[in-house]
């Protein structure tokens, strides 16, 4: 995939790439949502994706796209544990040593998780950004191939698919809301939906608690951020000062970016389990809560939320539950 920008058509190879793999999810009516929210709201599903998340789709992009010698080199990713979950799953069916460097910040059930697809598990560094540092060293080190979580065309690509599939089964959609932390996804989703209609309003949603991508996009520059403990584990982590491809994507096509606060995702979390019968991780609850707290202000319809993942350990959601 040449150059520095993704195209739709990069969208398109991808969905025929990674078909045997990856679930088309489904688009499920909120009508508590939609009578909030005075506008038809559907939530996509990608908590119901084989490994419990989107990051299925850019990770299989990327690891099918590898050639011979570099499938013989070995793979690393650095996760804060979706991506991990996604890279090992593919990996392992595929018959790729991969090696996974996460946090000690990272959920014991994603850990778990990992450990199960046979992927080689690095526990190592307070913060999601320690973690990395140990994945570049490891992959200089072992000349290993790395499988970027979200600064990467295929990866970019790989998660457009999920723009595809909202297009198709909602032709007429006018708002999508995404989580965004380090920006593949709604990356990839912005590529897909603006190409096919600019006057599609495409939000990002965050925690409060370090979110590096809205800062960043409030700063008009990459900065660094401190990581704190969150609900929405899965959007910690910074964006390195090298970003080539994400931080551009959010700044061309995001409208607006709203944070929503740890008590705003626990409800958001408690809505889908009571409501919906799902289980949906912090991380994907953000756009939940974002509608909740009625945080988007001129809303119309319909509306598309984008539930990111389900991969929330038990304890958590338990916790959760009772509060």
């Amino acid at each position: 995939m040449p150059g520095n920008t993704i195209k739709l058509s990069d969208i398109f190879m991808a969905r025929r790439r990674i078909d045997s793999f990856v679930r088309h999810t489904p688009l499920i009516e909120s009508h508590r949502l939609s009578e909030q929210s005075d506008a038809q709201v559907m939530l996509k599903a990608e908590c119901l994706q084989a490994t419990g998340s989107f990051k299925l789709r850019g990770a299989t992009n990327r690891i099918l796209s590898l050639s011979d010698e570099e499938r013989a080199r070995g793979i690393i990713a650095v996760s804060s544990g979706n991506h991990g979950r996604a890279v090992s799953y593919i990996a392992g069916r595929l018959g790729i040593e991969a090696t996974i460097c996460v946090s000690e910040s990272v959920p014991q059930n994603k850990l778990d998780a990992i450990r199960t697809n046979g992927a080689r598990l690095v526990v190592q560094g307070r913060t999601y950004d320690e973690a990395e540092e140990v994945s570049l060293r490891m992959q200089r080190e072992k000349g290993l191939v790395r499988i970027d979580p979200f600064d990467d065309p295929y990866v970019i690509a790989g998660q457009g698919t999920a723009g595809l599939e909202i297009l198709e089964d909602l032709p007429d959609v006018k708002t999508v809301l995404v989580p965004m932390s380090g920006g593949g996804l709604i990356s990839g989703i912005a590529v897909a939906i603006k190409i096919a209609d600019p006057s599609i309003r495409l939000i990002g949603v965050s925690m409060e608690r370090g979110a590096a991508m809205a800062q960043s996009l409030r700063a008009g520059r990459i900065v660094e951020i401190t990581e704190e403990p969150t609900l929405a584990d899965g959007l910690a982590g910074g964006i390195p000062l090298g970003n080539r491809y994400t931080f551009d994507l959010c700044q061309r096509y995001v409208d607006d970016a709203i944070l929503v606060s740890e008590g705003e995702i626990a409800a958001a979390m408690r809505f889908a389990l009571e409501e919906h019968h799902l289980v949906v991780e912090g991380a994907g609850a953000v756009v939940i809560a974002a509608l909740l707290g009625h945080k988007i202000v001129g809303l119309t319809g319909p509306v598309v939320a984008v539930l990111s993942g389900g991969n929330v350990d038990l304890q958590v959601l338990l916790g959760v539950i009772k509060s």
